[in-house]
């Protein structure tokens, strides 16, 4: 029996060990952050300029890259959660947009440089990255991409802030309230000690994904006043987020030109997965 019990202590005290472990090395993995240093060179090896800058809006930090000519039309490209810039660094280095377009990928507030760690509603990040937007204006179009969690916070943006975007692009995006998973786990997550448990940008990101679930119904709402014409792009066999999200953005966006983009392959990273695609429809833009 008392060998037993040793051993018994001997596994708990190796798991927790490990547990530890775990959590520490993927805090260090699931970041999404990379210094500005490592990116321009990295970028300059292919011989394109790469800009990093810090606007403060709303006494927030809203960081993003950029590269292209800024008296050109703008690609806008905002992450889902968790995520960062990085996320959209192939479509930076595209070169069938690169020369067309001025290219930009943010660190939505609370991730990558933009205030690291501090969890938003959806509303109060639609303001930071509207006042940043408003920014970029040039007289040419400013044309928004947002993938999952940046789906709904781009037609927020869009019913918002309609004389600023010219079109929207929905990358697998969750916006129907109803099909919201419940995950009544992620607020016994939010608070310390187990907020600590979650790696890396997970602790906001799970945060920000409870919060999303009555965020919703505010954007529902709203999204009968988007005007722009609106992109939907979205794989059936999307594990995460709910392919009949398309079905909800034809049947709630009433006043805008809506084309949904079905892919049987993909899952519910296409902004990997469909690159090609996407480009096809961004250059169709011009």
């Amino acid at each position: 029996m008392l060998d037993c019990e040793k051993l018994r202590k001997s596994k708990l005290l190796w798991f927790t060990v490990l547990f530890i472990l775990v959590v520490f090395t993927f805090n260090g993995c699931l970041t999404f952050r990379e210094s500005a240093k490592k990116a321009i060179h990295e970028f300059k090896k292919d011989g394109i300029e790469l800009r990093f800058e810090t606007l403060v809006i709303n006494k927030r930090h809203l960081h993003y890259a950029a590269v292209g000519n800024d008296s050109l039309p703008t690609l806008v490209f905002i992450h889902g959660s968790p995520g960062g810039w990085i996320e959209f660094k192939r479509f930076l280095k595209d070169t069938n947009l690169i020369g067309k377009f001025r290219i930009v990928s943010v660190d939505r507030p609370g991730f990558g440089y933009s205030d690291y760690g501090q969890a938003m509603h959806l509303q109060p990040q639609a303001d930071i990255i509207a006042e940043f937007l408003k920014k970029l204006e040039n007289q040419k179009p400013i044309y928004l991409i947002g993938h999952s969690y940046g789906g709904p916070l781009v037609a927020l943006l869009a019913a918002d802030y309609p004389h600023i975007i010219s079109r929207i692009v929905i990358l697998a995006g969750a916006l129907d309230p109803a099909l919201e998973p419940k995950e009544k786990w992620r607020p016994f997550f939010i608070k310390p000690p187990f907020r600590y448990l979650m790696p890396g940008s997970g602790k906001q990101a799970n945060e920000e994904l409870w919060y999303l679930k009555t965020d919703l119904f505010g954007l529902k709402a709203k999204l009968p006043n988007i005007i722009c014409p609106v992109f939907a792009l979205h794989a059936t066999n999307d594990m995460l987020v709910d392919y009949r999200n398309t079905d909800f953005i034809k049947k709630e966006m009433v006043s805008s030109m809506i084309q949904i983009i079905t892919f049987k392959s993909g899952n519910h990273f296409i902004h990997m997965n469909k690159q090609a695609q996407i480009d096809s429809l961004l250059l169709s833009f011009l």
